[in-house]
């Protein structure tokens, strides 16, 4: 098995401070001993945000690699993060954001070892987004745990938003990953072997995050490849409209259930490869 553990590369947001230290106390649970974070801050975040997260990260014992402020453009994230992996160096990456908590089914230097035996130099994550129980996108308290705040898991990102829901969520140094770690060019993960990915995004302050997005990439402020990800917007903005403020749990698309960090989801493994194989990027005209 591999001695060292994966350097966890990651671009952070203006989190709230107890959320990053949960993220960070979540990974070091897995075993993650290398944090390389860059902080990139929309020029909208004021200066005491910006410091109250860098002076949390620095409690937490870590120096963050570089900080920058200004549009975020849709290359914006992967710029920074392919600048960290080089400096992580030889190895193998893990590769999260800050709202990501991964959960693997053995410890990660078994899956890494099973990567590399069968041959694949990365693992493959599914996003299983987590709500609270009423649907609404509510405050986060860390008292509680995330667990607690948000009890239920499902498909919210492909099924609503018709987003790419695939993750790599390890890779080695020499492995190329697209945008957002949704792929990696000329490799496919072992589909029977899919990591959780729980997806805390859907908490206060999303909105108006999305409507800034919608806004800026709208207007062109902020550069973007494709309208995918503003489209993405809109449709969870139209839906929380259509139903009061908050995220319909009820729709069985989604297959909303309590899941928890502690444990997989009953019959993963089954549920992330049908997913994980038959998910098609959506087009405009409504077809797959």
């Amino acid at each position: 098995m591999p001695s060292v553990s994966p350097a966890l590369i990651a671009v952070v947001g203006p989190v709230e401070p107890p959320m990053l230290a949960a993220w960070v106390r979540h990974y070091r649970w897995l075993g993650v001993e290398r944090f390389l974070l860059a902080f990139h801050f929309p020029d909208h975040v004021p200066d005491t945000r910006r410091h109250q997260l860098q002076a949390a990260a620095r409690e937490l014992g870590i120096i963050p690699t570089g900080t920058s402020v200004g549009p975020w453009h849709e290359h914006t994230n992967t710029r920074l993060r392919d600048t960290l992996r080089h400096r992580a160096g030889p190895g193998w990456h893990l590769l999260a954001d800050a709202d990501e908590f991964q959960q693997y089914p053995a410890p990660l230097a078994e899956v890494i070892a099973q990567a590399e035996k069968s041959g694949r130099h990365l693992v493959g994550g599914l996003m299983l987004d987590r709500v609270a129980a009423s649907g609404r996108l509510t405050d986060w308290r860390p008292e509680g745990g995330l667990d607690l705040a948000f009890p239920l898991g499902g498909h919210l990102t492909h099924r609503l938003l018709h987003g790419d829901p695939r993750k790599i969520v390890l890779a080695r140094h020499d492995v190329a990953v697209a945008s957002g770690n949704h792929r990696a060019p000329g490799h496919r993960p072992d589909t029977d072997r899919i990591c959780a990915v729980h997806h805390f995004k859907w908490r206060s302050g999303v909105l108006d995050d999305l409507r800034r997005r919608v806004r800026h990439f709208a207007s062109g402020t902020w550069e973007e490849r494709t309208p995918a990800v503003r489209d993405e917007a809109s449709r969870l903005l139209t839906h929380v409209g259509r139903n009061g403020g908050a995220i319909n749990i009820s729709d069985p698309r989604f297959a909303f259930r309590r899941v928890s960090l502690d444990r997989m989801p009953f019959d993963w493994p089954a549920e992330a490869r049908g997913i994980f194989t038959s998910w098609r990027p959506y087009t405009r005209i409504g077809q797959y």
